[in-house]
């Protein structure tokens, strides 16, 4: 694989995605539904689990490189690495747990710091959408939470694997979006420089 063009040796786009989230969430159900189209309700948290996975998004096909980490405490110090390493995040709560959905905006935080930008491409899930009997997060609090930053929003049931394909489609697309503004910019860049460059040529030959 070529890092330098983050592409497979056949050509395929590869698309770095990082799941993080506090433990017990969900976060190993919704990546190991959306790879392998299986729900484990009961999984030994490890310090991170890495999938790969293709699909074909908006006519275009890519490689989803996924890493799902663990969210237990003793766990933490690999955050840093694992932010830094990312190109898009899909960031987990339960919505039967409030404070799992409060830690979010400390992983935004968080993310935001260790990159040193405020426009790193986000999607904020609120699994266990089926457990509704026991929901103390609304689904406006989440929207509104995903407004608040710019990310996208979904809610997710791993169980049956409902909004799985979107909450990972989302955040290719949301990957795709940034590199066009960014190519848009650097083309912006380029065409001032030049610009400046011959008005500064001109002004040479008018002394």
């Amino acid at each position: 694989m070529d890092k330098s063009s983050k592409r497979t040796a056949s050509g395929l786009r590869v698309y770095k995605i990082v799941l993080l989230g506090e433990g017990g969430v969900g976060k190993s159900a919704v990546t190991l539904q959306f790879v392998n189209h299986s729900f484990v309700e009961h999984h030994d948290p490890t310090i991170e689990d890495a999938y790969q996975q293709q699909a074909v998004i908006d006519g275009e096909a890519g490689l989803l490189d996924i890493l799902d980490t663990a969210g237990q405490e003793e766990f933490t110090s690999m955050r840093e690495q694992y932010m830094r390493g990312g190109e898009g995040f899909i960031l987990v709560y339960s919505i039967t747990d409030r404070r799992s959905f409060e830690e979010i905006s400390n992983y935004i935080t968080h993310i935001e710091r260790v990159r040193n930008c405020n426009d790193t491409p986000i999607v904020i899930v609120g699994n266990k959408s089926d457990l509704e009997h026991q929901r103390v997060v609304s689904t406006t609090d989440g929207q509104t939470l995903a407004r608040q930053h710019n990310c996208s929003f979904w809610e997710t049931s791993a169980a049956l694997r409902q909004f799985i394909d979107e909450s990972f489609h989302g955040i290719v697309r949301k990957i795709r979006e940034k590199e066009k503004i960014t190519a848009a910019n650097d083309k912006s860049k380029k065409k001032s420089s030049k610009a400046n460059a011959v008005k500064r040529l001109f002004s040479k030959h008018k002394k």
